[in-house]
């Protein structure tokens, strides 16, 4: 699932940069006299924002060319990873390796910030100034008391974890068990292991830490009837896939990006696509690459002879059963290629209030528009396993709002869907969590977190196509 800090669902995990922090991020009123490049005007950007949510505030300065991020919670500030510049005051920004992100205006006190590979966006308001505790905050060091680490750990969960009640945990009590354990002296191998025991009970896959310069210094949660495969165990499922598709009949197979796209014919007018990531499909694993991949994968799939007119698709079996998620971006991608109108894929909000986890940022609807050139728009069954995560399950939930609606069948999903919001530690470890929901389209309210989206027809993953053959051919005959 993967880091969706900022980048939603990126399986390589980032490593925190430090921050030069200088005077220039000050009060929002003493950049607006600044001239900022633009004649005796000031840039509309510049100043200081808080974002709705995400305990972070972000300094836009130079004219509205460059951003800096800060990652707040009451016990301290840090500088933030994201470090953006732009070459002129209209275009996006960039950091080396990540998506580009836009900032766009809304009146002279409110501002959208969205980033290209996720969907949605975030809500900026003008702040006066930089909060008093940002002013002066230094970059981690090593030496950091662990006192103040595990306070700002502690800290960053009691203000932006959603699912406490959900997962029958109660944080207050998780402090007071573990704080007395931690005095300025504790080593960083006993910290490292209770800040992990901490959350371990929380079974959370987009729960983690890490300690970049050990090598065992890694823990990410996991589902308990969860065991994530490793790259021996992926390889014999991606053969036992291909297996069964050619004992179906399956013919003229095509693969991309390394087969992690790959599509066959199967008898009777089906198509069988299958998809086991939204990430790393292309040389350098940038966002913009990755979307070009997709993008000449999905044209050759969808053609207008699979799309429209007697060799048309009579129906379509999408395989999501190890999919391990990436860009929300790219799985509606697919979703746009699967309807003839466009539709609300699903709604998206992030806890707002430090103090009560049942207060979220106003839902944003998530919509799903066709896509300009061919589209299926048929019979579709989906299959799913406790392997489909987080952007696997974004496009399984988005394809629950077409019409017509798919079949899913094989397992509940893992139950993972919020972008992870990555987060440093003031020595300089690196640690994220989840603090959004993903909202049903259709009522506005159900979250799929934690039990995963359930299967129409449950079976056992390895027998699923068989099932979704039988379903289609029912539908279509």
């Amino acid at each position: 699932m993967t880091a969706r800090s900022r980048t939603p669902r990126a399986a390589a995990l980032l490593l925190a940069a430090a921050v030069a922090l200088t005077t220039a991020a000050g009060s929002a009123s003493a950049l607006a006299d600044t001239p900022g490049g633009t004649g005796s005007r000031p840039a509309a950007l510049d100043g200081t924002w808080r974002m709705d949510g995400y305990g972070t505030v972000v300094a836009v300065d130079d004219g509205g060319r460059r951003l800096r991020t800060y990652e707040t919670t009451g016990v301290g500030c840090l500088p933030g990873e994201l470090t953006a510049t732009r070459s002129d005051a209209s275009g996006p920004f960039r950091q080396e390796g990540e998506a580009p992100l836009t900032v766009t205006p809304k009146g002279r006190d409110r501002a959208e910030l969205a980033f290209g590979d996720d969907v949605g966006h975030r809500t900026l308001r003008r702040i006066a100034a930089l909060p008093a505790n940002c002013r002066g905050a230094i970059a981690p060091s090593p030496d950091a008391d662990p006192r103040k680490v595990f306070d700002a750990f502690w800290q960053t969960y009691a203000e932006n974890y959603p699912f406490f009640a959900a997962r029958h945990i109660d944080w207050n009590a998780v402090r007071d068990r573990y704080r007395p354990r931690i005095t300025a002296t504790t080593g960083k191998d006993e910290l490292f292991s209770v800040l992990s025991e901490m959350i371990r009970p929380l079974h959370d896959g987009h729960t983690g830490l890490v300690d970049p310069q050990h090598p065992e210094g890694y823990f990410s949660g996991h589902r308990e009837d969860t065991v994530l495969p490793d790259e021996q165990e992926r390889k014999r499922i991606d053969q036992a896939v291909a297996e069964s598709v050619r004992a179906a009949g399956g013919k003229d197979e095509r693969s991309w990006a390394g087969g992690k796209i790959t599509y066959a014919g199967l008898p009777g007018g089906i198509g069988f696509l299958r998809v086991t990531t939204f990430q790393g499909y292309a040389k350098g694993n940038t966002y913009e690459a990755d979307a070009a991949t997709l993008g000449r994968a999905l044209d050759e799939v969808f053609t207008t002879a699979r799309t429209s007119g007697p060799d048309a698709l009579r129906g379509l079996v999408l395989d999501l059963r190890l999919n391990g998620g990436g860009s929300d971006r790219l799985a509606l991608d697919v979703a746009e290629r699967l309807t003839g109108r466009p539709y609300t894929a699903y709604l998206k909000h992030a806890r707002n209030d430090a103090h009560d986890p049942r207060k979220f940022t106003p839902a944003e609807p998530i919509g799903a528009r066709p896509h300009a050139g061919p589209v299926y728009t048929g019979p579709l069954t989906v299959l799913t396993s406790r392997l489909t995560i987080s952007a696997g399950e974004t496009l399984t939930q988005a394809l629950l709002a077409r019409d017509p609606k798919p079949v899913l069948i094989g397992e509940n999903t893992q139950g993972l869907f919020s972008d992870r919001l990555e987060r440093t530690l003031p020595n300089g470890w690196q640690f994220w969590l989840p603090n959004e929901e993903y909202l049903s389209a259709r009522d506005h309210r159900t979250t799929y977190d934690g039990t995963g989206i359930p299967a129409d027809i449950a079976t056992r993953p390895d027998g699923a196509l068989s099932v979704a053959l039988g379903v289609l051919d029912r539908r279509t005959g």
